[in-house]
C-alpha cells in the first residue's frame, strides 16, 4: 500500500494483450494506486487478444493528464487502434509535457511514437517495432526493462515483473 494516493490511467482498446493490461492494473491496485481504465469511446468493454474483457471506467474525453500521476499503455493490437485517436495522442503529449510517467510495453510504444514524444529517449519494445522506435528518433536497446527519465518500456509479457518493479519504484520516488 506504499502508493496510496497515486492515480494511474491505463489505456484500453480492442485486442489489447491481456496480461499487459491486467498485470499492471492488479499490481498497481495491490500497491494502493487508484487505477482508471480509459477507452477511446468506441465501446464500454474491450476484449483482449486472448478473450479476457475489460470494462472501461472513463472515455478519453472525460480525463486529463492533470488529474493523474502517469499512464500505462499495454501492447497487443490495441495500440494500433489507440494511436488513430487525436484525443489519445493529445493526452499522451500532455503526460510527456508534464514529465509524468509514460509506461509502455510490447507494441504500446506505437501510441507514444504517434504522439511524437519518443525522440531522444532510450527505449525497448517488441522486436516487430524496433524500426518504428528508431525512425521516430529514440535509441533502441534490447533489455527486459528500460527506464529513461519519466519513460519506462518493456518488450513482452515475460518482462512484466521487471516492468512493474520499475513502475512501482518510479512512483514511490515521484
Amino acid at each position: 500500500m506504499d502508493l496510496k494516493g497515486k492515480k494511474i490511467m491505463v489505456l484500453a482498446e480492442e485486442a489489447f494483450e491481456d496480461l499487459e493490461l491486467w498485470y499492471p492494473v492488479l499490481r498497481l491496485k495491490e500497491e494502493g494506486c487508484e487505477v482508471t481504465i480509459v477507452g477511446t469511446g468506441s465501446s464500454d468493454t474491450y476484449r483482449g487478444k486472448h478473450g479476457v474483457p475489460v470494462k472501461v471506467d472513463k472515455n478519453i474525453g472525460e480525463v486529463s493528464a492533470d488529474d493523474y500521476d502517469g499512464v500505462v499503455v499495454p501492447g497487443g493490437w490495441a495500440p494500433d487502434k489507440l494511436r488513430r485517436y487525436e484525443a489519445v495522442k493529445k493526452l499522451v503529449r500532455q503526460f510527456a509535457e508534464q514529465k509524468k510517467l509514460l509506461a509502455t510495453i510490447c507494441h504500446g510504444p506505437w501510441v507514444l511514437i504517434s504522439a511524437g514524444v519518443v525522440k531522444g529517449y532510450t527505449m525497448t519494445c517488441v522486436e516487430a517495432i524496433i524500426d518504428d522506435i528508431v525512425n521516430a528518433g529514440a535509441v533502441y536497446v534490447d533489455r527486459e526493462v528500460v527506464v529513461d527519465g519519466n519513460m519506462i518500456t518493456s518488450r513482452r509479457p515475460q518482462d512484466l515483473p521487471a516492468f512493474m518493479r520499475e513502475i512501482i519504484n518510479y512512483l514511490k520516488q515521484h
